[in-house]
């Protein structure tokens, strides 16, 4: 009887352990970045609810998308001092190893990233190391971990183009000559990889971080594991001395080229520069985001349907084809179609409607191809001459036998135009058979797009 009822304890416990069990992922590879899909998330604005627990429940839609790096926007606890709005910003950070208790609670966060992991998603956080809220432990207690004016009073981020504030009052800014400011602030970063076993981080304002900071404080995260990082950096040239130290940055001058040529002050002979210039004479292991909308952006600057009209879907195709990394701002998949509210709660309606499916699409295209696989090993990338390379961008993606072929009329004109390219190839969309040929004179309707493939 005795050894009977042990047994059944032993059942019993075993079956809990396994209902509990967290399926593991491998620490991410370069494989995984040349297939790379990242989703930034907002968690305050992407449920009704604004919690950890709420979103938990949205990850099978975002995996669906094909999104193998999911990005959290800043979960730590916000300083209440000089905070803006009611709900202040996410980055006035007063606790670098806490967590907003208007999100949930650490086991939720936990939870979060397992879920994620248990999806094949890995996930970074936003980290936020220029500046903290004015609530921060360190503003008592080590006051000389900040930067002060004549008078000897700790400021807010100071412009150097200027000279003047940014404007960002709700922030006091650090002052990186300080060493043991420094080592409390890597020894943070640390923290959340081996707590939570996060995947990287998207570092914000990285462009004014010391780069030997940067170096020493990565260089101990990847001791830990290999990781994605990826950072907010004014780029101006491929030869930029942070990129090196980064797995991936944002395309600035590649999303307002876009932007302009969607709203007809730019032509494709501009992207054509900004492909020979910029984009291909990165280093190919720096991963380049094409994006439509940010938090940023969003916030400040316009949806993705303000900024983009009726070229929105055709400047989406592209970013998943061109070399590069797509990127997708929370709502961008639901059609968001205003500015979320960035210090005080907001939330947008789901339906999974045309934009959705087709990054779906896209999503599963980028996914499964090796000829749009990005980083060192991406796919070659030849542009396909056309009778009207200034309204139609054309190129062809291979690797490996695979070949995928994209041509978009990136005006606002019904056109028609040849190219000597020959080939047959399938629709992405339904499989169904297209034959490019030198004899034939090719039709599009303003911001039509083909993706085929062989």
């Amino acid at each position: 009887m005795k050894n009977s009822i042990l047994l059944l304890l032993f059942v019993f416990v075993s079956a809990c352990q396994s209902t509990t069990e967290v399926k593991t992922i491998s620490p991410i590879s370069p494989q995984d970045m040349a297939e790379g899909i990242i989703y930034e998330v907002n968690i305050r604005q992407f449920t009704e609810e604004g919690t950890f627990n709420a979103f938990v429940k949205e990850l099978p839609s975002i995996k669906e998308l094909g999104v193998n790096i999911l990005w959290l926007m800043p979960t730590y606890p916000i300083s209440t001092t000089k905070s803006k709005g009611p709900l202040g910003s996410y980055y006035a950070v007063s606790d670098y190893k806490g967590v907003n208790p208007e999100f949930g609670t650490l086991e939720e966060l936990k939870n979060l990233v397992d879920q994620a992991h248990a999806l094949g998603i890995y996930v970074i956080f936003d980290w936020v190391p220029g500046h903290t809220g004015w609530d921060h432990v360190w503003l008592n207690d080590h006051p000389e971990y900040y930067l002060k004016n004549d008078a000897g009073k700790i400021i807010d981020p100071i412009d150097p183009r200027t000279g003047q504030s940014f404007g960002w009052t709700d922030v006091a800014d650090l002052d990186y000559d300080q060493p043991t400011m420094r080592e409390a602030m890597k020894e943070a970063m640390l923290y959340w990889v081996k707590e939570l076993d996060i995947d990287g981080y998207r570092v914000d304002q990285s462009y004014a971080i010391p780069i030997d900071f940067i170096e020493d404080s990565f260089s101990a995260i990847r001791e830990i594991k290999p990781v994605f990082i990826m950072g907010e950096i004014e780029q101006h040239s491929g030869q930029n001395e942070y990129l090196k130290y980064f797995d991936g940055s944002y395309d600035f001058p590649g999303y307002e080229i876009n932007v302009e040529v969607a709203q007809g002050k730019k032509n494709v002979l501009d992207i054509d520069t900004h492909l020979v210039e910029f984009v291909q004479d990165h280093d190919p292991s720096h991963h380049l985001l094409n994006f439509v909308s940010t938090h940023d952006k969003n916030a400040w600057n316009g949806t993705a349907r303000e900024r983009f009209g009726k070229a929105q879907e055709a400047i989406m195709a592209a970013n998943y084809t061109m070399p590069g990394m797509p990127f997708i701002y929370s709502g961008v998949e639901y059609d968001l179609d205003k500015r979320l509210l960035f210090f005080e709660k907001d939330s947008f309606p789901k339906v999974k409607g045309d934009t959705y499916k087709l990054l779906q699409k896209l999503g599963e295209l980028k996914r499964t191809h090796p000829a749009l696989n990005a980083g060192k090993e991406a796919g070659s990338f030849t542009r396909i001459e056309t009778s009207l390379n200034e309204k139609v961008l054309a190129f062809e993606r291979s690797k490996k036998g695979d070949t995928i072929i994209f041509m978009a009329n990136l005006s606002n004109e019904h056109i028609g135009f040849t190219s000597p390219y020959n080939g047959k190839f399938k629709r992405f969309e339904d499989g169904r058979q297209k034959r490019l040929s030198f004899s034939y004179e090719y039709r599009m309707r303003p911001w039509e797009f083909w993706i085929l493939t062989n």
